[in-house]
């Protein structure tokens, strides 16, 4: 099967990222998304902690997400069944040792105004699990949110197909290379032939460009250990808010009655279907009992994922300076969930030849902040 004539673009990878930009680019493109999984989203997204945090992450990745937040709350007609967003707050704490990382934190521009200052009793009346001789202060952020990941890729996905765009899944790429003004893709689910090939392959992105023969940008995958445990007898805690440590060596937060920890690790790690590590679960489990006057009998369940960064940690939206037509969309670094209304909008934007959306580009965020020549830079530096 050749799916030469009719395309305007391939998009490989159909986790979070690859479905937004292929979905909003298939409202004016002949798009194709490509997953070599069986299902959508099976590695990063389907493992996602999911929270919507305008205040979580580096400046670019805050401003990503401050632009995200008009379409979690009133999304397209008919993308989604219900409320993409669930209100759970998030709750950033520290010792009386990290005063100093709490009070910068709290004094960032684009922080002070989303957040509250707590002090110790005002804490621990939001989650009366941390300890009294831990828990020094906090920010508090009212805004934060759970996020229906499921919810949230599916509209993508429905949103593509409706508007005519291609999946197909089991789909491994054999084989890629430029012919004359278009990328051809031979795969064992036929031949692929687009103007715009965009890498959206998350872990794998350095793959993909190689089997293309486009230089890597330096993608660094990491892993990210999950576990859920029982709360104390009797206590509810749904309403708890997530309690992150200021300097991110854990959070925890409610879910579905239990409690989901996680030592907040990025332990290198290959492009692969990740696993727990003993050790990280043990890390996850000790640091939020040190914190905390929870005592953890037992692990109900226990995943990991990668998260995919790049040398600055910044996100990459954008045409690689050297190959016609192959455009980046990667780098995400754990928040891909939370940026993607946004850096959907503007992926398929500069995949268009345009300039960011005004209001995306009204918060601070510019093609040059995305570009692959960025990255690059920042890796060289890095070496």
């Amino acid at each position: 099967m050749t799916q030469s004539s009719s395309l305007d673009v391939i998009v490989v990878g159909a986790g979070v990222a690859g479905a937004g930009v292929a979905a909003e680019l298939s409202r004016t493109h002949r798009v194709a998304l490509l997953e070599r999984e069986s299902r959508p989203g099976y590695h990063a997204t389907g493992r996602s902690a999911a929270l919507y945090s305008a205040i979580y992450g580096g400046d670019l990745i805050r401003a990503l997400s401050r632009a995200s937040r008009p379409f979690f709350l009133s999304p397209p007609q008919g993308f989604a069944e219900s409320a993409l967003l669930r209100p759970r707050g998030s709750l950033f704490v520290a010792s009386a040792a990290q005063a100093a990382a709490l009070e910068a934190f709290a004094n960032l521009d684009d922080v002070a105004p989303l957040t509250r200052r707590v002090d110790a009793a005002q804490a621990l009346a939001m989650c009366p699990l941390l300890r009294q001789d831990y828990i020094a202060q906090g920010v508090y952020e009212p805004e934060a949110s759970d996020i229906e990941v499921d919810l949230l890729h599916g509209g993508y996905l429905r949103w593509f197909r409706a508007n005519g765009g291609t999946l197909a899944c089991d789909v491994s790429i054999e084989a890629c290379e430029r012919v004359g003004d278009h990328w051809r893709l031979r795969t064992g689910g036929g031949v692929f032939e687009a103007p715009v090939l965009i890498n959206a392959a998350g872990a794998w992105a350095d793959e993909v460009a190689a089997l293309a023969g486009v230089a890597p940008i330096g993608v660094e995958p990491k892993r990210r250990t999950a576990v859920l445990v029982d709360p104390p007898a009797g206590v509810a805690v749904d309403s708890w808010p997530l309690v992150i440590d200021v300097e991110e060596q854990f959070y925890f937060k409610p879910d579905a009655g239990l409690l989901l920890l996680s030592p907040a690790d990025e332990t290198p790690s290959a492009p692969c279907d990740a696993q727990p590590d003993e050790m990280d679960v043990a890390i996850a489990v000790d640091r939020v009992e040190q914190a905390t006057t929870l005592q953890v009998r037992r692990v109900r369940h226990r995943w990991a994922g990668l998260r995919t960064f790049t040398a600055d940690r910044k996100p990459v939206a954008g045409f690689d300076e050297t190959a016609e037509g192959f455009f980046w969309l990667v780098g995400q670094g754990g928040y891909g969930i939370q940026t993607a209304p946004a850096l959907s909008r503007v992926a398929a934007a500069l995949a268009s030849g345009l300039a960011p959306p005004d209001d995306v580009a009204a918060l601070g965020v510019a093609a040059a902040d995305l570009a692959p020549a960025r990255a690059r830079a920042a890796r060289r530096v890095d070496a």
